[in-house]
């Protein structure tokens, strides 16, 4: 029994006792973050949710739930007042936001574009110069993906601050054709039925499609009857291969002479 009695006398201990504590809480609230964490992102991932499924919420999920358990740590095992401490860091804490000015103003342009619904993930934009899908939206910045597969990070401060362009989808395909001598055809409606069912023909196999092959007619003149064929796949890996079978598909049919 005299062996343990040091060992005893260590674990009784006040202070023992506060660290042992605090390793409890903070595995706690590291749960709490992790389990929140994931809910969120299910919940973000939901077709029913209005808001986009950005990191941005996740993120301050957990820096809100580690700074309510680090409060509680050093309220009550170390008998730290959290408000006191802030308080007195005051001065310190106005040098320190002076310092990182440029991850708040991050943190408040990727808070604005994400609640205001300017952008989200999956959106094809311009801004700064640089173009490209958005994957994902951070505290600090916005990753977007160019048509090169190139990754390029863009500081939230620079959206908010600089003109964005919302581009037309990736996958969205747009062929021009010209009609020389519709006369073949009953009427346009029935030209455009022709070219939109050669059109499925020839990408539904490649790709699945966001938006059904449809014709605009946009102009008469000396070289026939001009318009394009608009469709929008699904795989937009697949973007330029369906514009080719598209058009593929379609030459012979413009090229056909009229009866």
């Amino acid at each position: 029994m005299e062996l343990f009695e040091p060992i005893l006398h260590f674990f009784a201990q006040r202070w023992v006792h506060n660290i042992i504590w605090a390793g409890i809480l903070t595995i706690g609230t590291a749960v709490a973050a992790k389990v929140a964490s994931r809910t969120l992102h299910h919940l973000l991932n939901r077709d029913d949710n209005p808001l986009p499924s950005s990191s941005i919420f996740i993120n301050i999920a957990r820096a809100v739930i580690w700074m309510i358990g680090g409060s509680f740590i050093l309220d009550n095992c170390f008998g730290i007042n959290a408000n006191a401490l802030v308080a007195a860091l005051g001065v310190g804490g106005i040098a320190i936001s002076l310092g990182f000015q440029d991850t708040l103003s991050n943190l408040i342009g990727g808070m604005q574009v994400t609640f205001m619904g300017i952008i989200k993930p999956g959106d094809n934009i311009e801004v700064g110069g640089v173009s490209g899908v958005v994957q994902d939206i951070t505290w600090r910045h916005t990753t977007i993906e160019d048509a090169c597969g190139q990754t390029i990070i863009v500081p939230n401060s620079n959206i908010s601050k600089n003109t964005l362009v919302h581009l037309m989808p990736v996958g969205r395909v747009a062929v021009p054709v010209a009609v020389k001598d519709p006369s073949k055809w009953v009427s346009l409606d029935a030209l455009a039925d022709e070219l939109v069912s050669a059109t499925k023909t020839a990408v539904s196999p490649i790709s699945d499609f966001d938006k059904e092959p449809y014709v605009l007619f946009s102009e008469i003149g000396d070289f026939g009857i001009k318009g394009k064929i608009i469709f929008i796949v699904s795989d937009d890996s697949t973007t330029f291969t369906a514009a080719d079978a598209c058009i593929r598909a379609i030459a012979p049919i413009i090229a056909q002479p009229a009866k």
